[in-house]
Order: C-alpha cells, then structure tokens, then sequence
C-alpha cells in the first residue's frame, strides 16, 4: 500500500525539466530585496514617446537600460565567480525571460532573449531590438533556442542536472566558446529580468540560476496606485508605484552594492528624460 498515490507526469515542458535539473539543494547563497519605485513619471514619459514616435515602449524596455545602467555605476556587481575568484565583465548583457507556447504540446514554457551592450543602446535601439527578437522567440523561429529547447526535453530527466552542470563549467568555468556545438554564447549575460507584473503578480522573489553564473536577478513586479508621504512636508499623496524585488548571490554581491544599485534605480525613475533621453521632436 502505497503512502500517496501518484502519477507519474510525462509531458513537461523543457524549462520545467531544466528547472528540476537545476536545483538539487535548499541550500545557497541568495540574498533578497525590493525597491518601491513611484513611476508616474515613467509612464508619461512612455506615453509621451510612443505618441511622438509610433514605438511602442514599455516598462520593461526601460528596465533593461535602467539595469545597464546601475550596473556600468556599479562595475563590481557586474562580475562572474570562475574557480572561487572574481572576474569583472567587459560588457553588460540583459537577459530577459519570454514567455511562449510549445508549438507541438501547446504547453506553456519559458525562453529568453538578451539585449547585449544594452548601457550603449538607446531605449529606441532596445525597444525595436526586444520586439524582434521575442516575436522571433514566441513564434518559434529562433533556430539557435529550438535547438537547445529541443536537446533539452531528449535528455533523460536522471541526467539533466549533470548535463547541465557540465555545460556551466565549459562555457562559464573554462570560458569556452561552444557555439561549433550548438550551444549559443554567453546566453544569460551579466543580469537576468523577468516581468512578472506582466502575469498578474505585484511580487515576486526569483531564485538563482546555478549554470547561468547569473548573480543578480531582477523582477518587476504589477503596478497599482499607493498612498505615500511626502518626507519633507507629511503630506499624503497618491501615486502609481511599482515594486522591483532582487536576488543575488552573496559571494559576489553585498549590501554595499545593492544600496548603490537601488540608489541608481530611484535617480533613473525620479528622472526619466535625463537618463533615457529627450523625448524626440
């Protein structure tokens, strides 16, 4: 007599696969945060520059060049952990995770995109570059990701956590280019983003990727109307706020890099045209 009766799930997605493969242990170095931001601001300067341009920003575009650029104030946090030493990295990549449908199963399962050198991208150049890219991703038509998405779901599920360990160590460890062998390079760049607003949760804590080498992780979460005071004079206001919530890894980051991060992040936001540009005439 068996304790439960279970069955036993066959068709899970590859990311459900490798999620399953990726963490074997409770134990890890991730620290959690968040950051309220008051992002009416944002939001007009969004509106204000698809009216003038016929692009369609969003929250999320602005993220991306948001995280660049606390990361470039903050080269230390923009780093890998290579046999037990820090190496800072030359260029800031953001991975962004999109959401799509198996085009065989229907199942819903998780890719991503990376917006490379995103600090020296305008959000114009981001915007344009995220909306190719992820239509690219959520049809289907992303050679390189339909490879590994479809290596992934052959490998026996007893394997996949020593697979991807070892794909970790050649490309991470050993800084290996593998692209002759079908897997892309550097696929998760210096910081990871997910939009989770975007499914209906105003928080969210995302854990770390072990194999990605990723040590900072950003979630946006929903937007929605608070009531805040005004630290200088009491007064109680109203206004559109949007909660970001980090996990990073304590080897590499502290509480000293995460106050500059999050002292970036409030300059970007209280400021959006003197860190994302003019809105163009």
């Amino acid at each position: 007599m068996p304790n439960t009766q279970l069955t036993l799930k066959r068709d899970i997605s590859s990311f459900r696969k490798i999620a399953i493969g990726t963490w074997r242990t409770t134990k890890d170095p991730s620290v959690y945060g968040s950051l309220s931001l008051e992002v009416d601001g944002v939001l007009d300067y969004i509106a204000r520059f698809r009216e003038a341009t016929g692009i369609h920003l969003t929250l999320t575009h602005l993220m991306a060049k948001a995280v660049a650029l606390a990361l470039a104030a903050m080269p230390d946090a923009n780093a890998i952990l290579r046999f037990n030493r820090i190496y800072l990295r030359k260029d800031i990549d953001v991975f962004f995770q999109v959401m799509m449908k198996d085009p065989v199963t229907g199942q819903i399962d998780l890719s991503g995109l990376t917006i490379r050198k995103a600090d020296q991208k305008s959000i114009a150049e981001i915007s344009a570059e995220f909306q190719r890219v992820a239509e690219k991703v959520r049809a289907g038509k992303d050679e390189e990701k339909e490879q590994t998405r479809k290596t992934m779901k052959r490998i026996p599920g007893f394997l996949i956590g020593r697979v991807l360990d070892v794909i970790g160590a050649l490309l991470y460890t050993f800084n290996l280019d593998l692209r002759m062998l079908g897997l892309p390079k550097d696929p998760f760049g210096s910081v990871m983003v997910t939009n989770v607003g975007s499914l209906g949760l105003e928080e969210a804590y995302v854990p770390l990727v072990p194999y990605s080498r990723v040590p900072l992780l950003v979630a946006m979460g929903g937007v929605k109307k608070q009531a805040l005071v005004n630290d200088e004079t009491d007064e109680i206001y109203v206004a559109k706020v949007m909660r970001v919530f980090a996990t990073f890894d304590h080897r590499i980051l502290d509480g000293a890099h995460a106050a500059k991060l999050a002292s970036v992040f409030r300059d970007v936001f209280a400021d959006p045209e003197g860190y994302f540009g003019p809105i163009p005439s």
